[in-house]
C-alpha cells in the first residue's frame, strides 16, 4: 500500500533493501521467478484467511495466523516493522480505509466489511496484496461496494501491457467506480514493488497530471490497488498515526494484486485462484 505524503508506506524490509533506488526497475527472469514465489505466499495466506474468517475472531487472531503462515512458507512478513508498523497485516474494518492496526480488542462481527492487506519478503523480493471480506450477511450497499472494488481492480489490470500507460489503467479504474456511484480515494495509491515494498512508479486510481504518465515496459512489477468509498472520497488519520478512516463514516473497500507487465499483457502474481 502506498500513501501520498509522508506516510508513503506499509510493510517491512528486513534487509538493506530498505534503501530506495532511483527510477523504475525492470526485473530479470530470475527476479520475476522469485517474485512469483513471494506473491504465491501472499496469495495463499489471503485465500486461507478468506476461508476461515468468522464472527468472534479478533484482528489480532488474523494477524497471528498470517505471520505464522508466512514464516512457515520460508518468508518474512513485509509489513511488520516497516516505518514502525507493528503487525504483519493491515486489518481495516467498515469505515476504516487502510492501515488498520490489528488488536485483541477488535472483534470481527457479522455484517462487517474487513480489508486484509499483507505482504511477504522472500529471497530479497516482496509480494503485496489485499482483499475485502464480507463477514456473514452484509447490507446490499456493502455487497455492491465490495463487488465494484474488485471489478475496478480487474478493469485496471486489463489495461496492463507493454506500450500502454499508467493513466490507461487509472482511467479504467476511475470510470468503473464513478459509473457505480462510488468514489475513488485519492489520498493513497498503488506502487511499484520488488526489492522494496514501495518502488517507483506511483500507480494512481484516477486520472491526474500530478505525476508523469509512465509508459509500461515488460518486466515492471506493479501493486495495483483501488480503494473505494461509499460516501466522500476524503479520509483522516486517527491518533495511532496509521489508521485512515472515511470522514463521513461511510464504508470503504479495497482489492490489490501484484502484477507483472508482459510484452502482450500481464500476469497476476498474487492470483489466489492458482494456490
Amino acid at each position: 500500500m502506498n500513501i501520498l505524503g509522508n506516510l508513503l508506506s506499509h510493510s517491512v524490509q528486513p534487509s538493506s533493501s530498505n534503501k530506495r533506488r532511483k527510477g523504475i526497475e525492470i526485473k530479470s527472469p530470475r527476479e520475476i521467478e522469485i517474485m512469483r514465489q513471494a506473491a504465491k505466499i501472499v496469495a495463499t495466506v489471503l485465500k486461507e484467511i478468506s476461508q476461515t474468517m468468522a464472527p468472534g475472531m479478533t484482528t489480532a487472531d488474523v494477524d497471528a495466523y498470517a505471520e505464522k503462515r508466512i514464516r512457515e512458507m520460508g518468508a518474512k512478513p513485509s509489513f511488520k516493522g516497516y516505518h514502525g508498523f507493528p503487525a504483519s497485516i493491515c486489518s481495516s474494518i467498515n469505515n476504516e480505509v487502510v492501515h488498520g492496526i490489528p488488536s485483541a480488542k477488535k472483534v470481527i462481527r457479522t455484517g462487517d466489511v474487513v480489508k486484509i492487506d499483507t505482504g511477504a519478503y522472500y529471497e530479497g523480493f516482496h509480494g503485496d496484496s489485499c482483499i475485502t471480506i464480507a463477514v456473514g450477511e452484509v447490507t446490499p450497499e456493502a455487497a455492491k461496494l465490495i463487488r465494484v472494488a474488485e471489478e475496478a481492480l480487474y478493469k485496471g489490470i486489463e489495461q496492463v501491457k507493454a506500450g500502454n500507460y499508467l493513466m490507461d489503467l487509472a482511467g479504467a479504474i476511475q470510470d468503473c467506480v464513478v459509473a457505480n456511484d462510488f468514489t475513488v480515494v485519492e489520498d493513497f495509491t498503488g506502487h511499484g514493488v520488488g526489492r522494496n515494498l514501495h518502488e517507483e512508479p506511483s500507480v494512481f486510481n484516477f486520472r491526474t497530471r500530478e505525476m508523469p504518465n509512465v509508459k509500461l515496459r515488460a518486466g515492471m512489477t506493479l501493486a495495483i490497488e483501488p480503494i473505494l468509498n461509499a460516501g466522500s472520497k476524503f479520509t483522516r488519520i486517527l491518533a495511532d498515526k496509521w489508521t485512515a478512516v472515511t470522514v463521513d463514516n461511510a464504508l470503504s473497500a479495497q482489492f490489490e494484486h501484484t502484477v507483472l507487465v508482459t510484452e502482450d499483457g500481464y500476469e497476476i502474481l498474487t492470483d489466489r485462484s492458482l494456490v
